[in-house]
């Protein structure tokens, strides 16, 4: 306590018994042990008052001891045998019950994983997927900042997501895996990647790239076959041993016919191979009989061309050409889709181009835009100017009805710059980006689109879109959200068709039942998402006949049909919106894969490199009780006292309050019981 604050304290004692004096004792003759008692309560009635008004702070110091965190992290998939699942929940038993030192020393939470981070209120081990590097990264995020251990119970068999190996340069906290399985080594001959587009043009031919792997000590040749629709198309002997362990083999084939082509591959096996799983994977391709060609003009160099370059062109059926305005106009002719970057007065000839040949168009505005010439070469578009340049952040509408983005996010992508104000756009138009300037979003749109016929027109308002794309990899680690959200833009500018109120998107051939599932997209004649629908999927297998009827569910933005209870096989399917006349139909394929059963033993190569990068160590069930002497003697973890200082104000002890009231109360009563006024 301050020496002012005790100053204080003495003042108001002072203060309380002059008054005490004073009134009781000042020119009055009478004495007596009742006026020792009255002036005693007033004195604490003044006296806890001013105290009240000096407030004096008391500090208290709490101590508490803080533990590190054992996190027990247990592989939850399907490769996971059931001697060993076993053997881990015995270990886990043992670590969080018959070990009080441990628990003693740390707090203990238990989580399993599959594709993804649970709590481990059971285990099933019967998830489909493994994803080591996606659980750290959780785990680093829930636990950020704190002192923590983790031991990893699995076989080191990662089937999804970023290599952990890699991943171990960015943990936080040391890891201790237990390896799980059988560590010894068998031959393996497998197909560890296949790399096809995903779409291919009539009578064009197309790569397909084969990863051939060989685990093992001796020279061995094997044959590779791909066969297309069952049909034998290409043939090669491989020959692989302990040194040259992997072959890439490129077949160029022929995309001799429209519609979606199921591609084999398979690997011959060896003669006493313990996993076959692996010998053969099944890929799918569509052939498409048109390509759409895309122009790029702009007089100025800038990273978002190449950007809007590489982006179109990662959907095989689009050619993107880069041009200057004063481009011939015989090299237009075929173009489908104009994207306008930044253009000033020279791009005059260009847009004379694209209204004579009712072309659709795709503007990009930013720092080096005439904007005055934009307002007088197009009738879409009014663009307010003299603006300074500002950032813009872009905010989606949910209410955009031309085609899905719901599954796209913007969240955390960098602002674009502008030097634009509002603009207003005229005729039949619909936003997909609001502007957002300084946290508040503007009734202006960022990114708009508009109509006449089957003439489609879009702005983008702001450069640097490079950023986005830079910044959906970092978030996604792939630049399929930026591409995605793009391709779906440049689609709907470049398609010239009246538009389809009735909409599927589905993939040809699921790995199994739990990615199987068909969107639906239905508008009304109005072309305004239609939420009330009722739509019917009625699926059919091929070879048993038996066929099943369900509704499609609504989810945000479209209709959605789960699959995921189908077994594998060859379907086919029909989608039909009740009360109208519109259906439509496709097929599909349910593989029977378990990327877990590609593997035969564990890798503890790679959790030992983990363990290494990570600061921890490496260990087999057999060594628990060296793991739990680690835990129990290493320095990193010994638990730490902290205080903590607690200022409390004396206007927070309730009690005071009491104290006053009871005394100047019991002062009344007595006063008055002897007749005192």
């Amino acid at each position: 306590m301050q020496i002012q604050t005790v100053l204080f304290i003495l003042l108001a004692a002072i203060v309380a018994l002059g008054l005490v004096l004073f009134q009781y004792y000042y020119k009055n003759k009478r004495k007596g042990q009742l006026y020792i008692v009255l002036s005693f309560l007033r004195f604490m009635a003044i006296f806890a008052t001013l105290l009240l008004i000096v407030n004096p702070k008391f500090v208290k110091n709490q101590y508490q001891v803080e533990k590190a965190n054992l996190v027990l992290l247990t592989d939850n998939s399907s490769s996971i045998k059931a001697a060993d699942s076993a053997k881990v929940l015995s270990l886990l038993g043992r670590i969080t019950s018959g070990e009080t030192e441990v628990n003693d020393r740390f707090n203990i939470a238990q989580y399993s994983f599959g594709e993804g981070l649970n709590t481990a209120d059971s285990l099933t081990f019967n998830e489909e997927g493994t994803n080591i590097s996606k659980a750290l990264a959780s785990l680093n995020e829930i636990y950020k900042g704190s002192n923590t251990a983790v031991v990893l119970f699995t076989d080191g068999n990662q089937t999804v997501g970023e290599d952990y190996e890699f991943y171990g340069e960015r943990q936080k906290f040391p890891v201790f895996p237990v390896v799980l399985g059988d560590t010894t080594s068998h031959e393996d001959l497998y197909i560890s990647q296949l790399n096809l587009n995903r779409y291919a043009f009539l009578k064009n031919k197309f790569p397909l790239e084969m990863f051939i792997s060989y685990d093992g000590k001796q020279e061995v040749d094997t044959q590779v076959k791909v066969y297309v629709d069952d049909k034998l198309v290409f043939s090669e002997g491989v020959s692989l041993s302990l040194v040259s362990n992997t072959k890439v083999i490129t077949a160029q084939l022929d995309a001799s016919t429209v519609g979606v082509k199921n591609i084999k591959v398979r690997v011959a096996p060896l003669t006493n191979e313990k996993n076959v799983e692996n010998n053969e994977k099944i890929v799918s391709l569509e052939v498409l009989d048109e390509k759409t060609n895309v122009a790029i003009i702009s007089n100025i160099v800038h990273p978002d061309i190449g950007t809007l370059k590489k982006s179109i062109e990662s959907n095989e059926q689009r050619l993107v050409n880069i041009y200057k305005s004063n481009v011939e106009a015989s090299k237009l002719e075929s173009v489908d889709l104009f994207i306008l970057y930044q253009p000033d007065a020279s791009f005059d000839r260009v847009y004379k181009q694209i209204q004579l040949r009712e072309a659709s168009s795709f503007m990009v505005l930013g720092k080096s835009t005439d904007l005055n010439f934009i307002n007088a070469a197009q009738n879409y578009f009014i663009i307010e100017t003299g603006y300074p340049i500002q950032e813009v952040f872009a905010a989606p509408n949910k209410a955009f009805t031309k085609f899905d983005i719901s599954e796209y996010s913007f969240e955390g992508f960098p602002p674009l710059e502008s030097d634009t104000g509002p603009v207003v756009v005229l005729g039949l138009n619909e936003t997909l980006l609001n502007m957002r300037v300084k946290g508040v979003e503007m009734e202006s749109p960022m990114l708009a689109i508009a109509e006449e016929g089957t003439v489609k027109h879009a702005v983008l308002i702001g450069e640097n879109i490079w950023k986005w794309r830079l910044q959906s990899y970092r978030n996604d680690q792939s630049f399929v959200n930026f591409d995605g959200f793009l391709g779906k833009l440049i689609l709907y500018l470049s398609t010239s068709k009246a538009k389809n109120r009735f909409i599927l998107d589905y993939k040809p051939i699921y790995n199994n039942s739990n990615e199987a599932r068909i969107r639906a997209n239905y508008f009304d004649e109005a072309f305004i998402f239609d939420a009330n629908a009722l739509i019917n999927l009625r699926v059919h297998e091929k070879n048993t006949k038996e066929s099943m009827e369900f509704p499609m569910l609504l989810r945000e933005g479209y209709y959605e049909g789960d699959l995921k209870n189908l077994s594998a096989g060859e379907y086919t399917f029909t989608a039909t919106v009740k009360e109208e006349n519109l259906s439509k139909s496709g097929s599909f394929t349910i593989l029977d894969f378990d990327a877990e059963k590609q593997y035969t033993s564990s890798n503890h190569g790679k959790l030992k490199s983990l363990a290494s990068l990570s600061k921890g160590e490496l260990y087999f069930p057999d060594e628990l009780d060296s793991l739990l002497g680690q835990l129990k003697t290493d320095s990193r973890y010994v638990p730490t006292q902290k205080s903590k200082q607690i200022i409390v104000p004396l206007i927070n002890f309730k009690f005071l309050l009491l104290v006053i009231i009871g005394a100047l109360g019991l002062e009344w009563f007595l006063r008055k019981y002897n007749g005192l006024t």
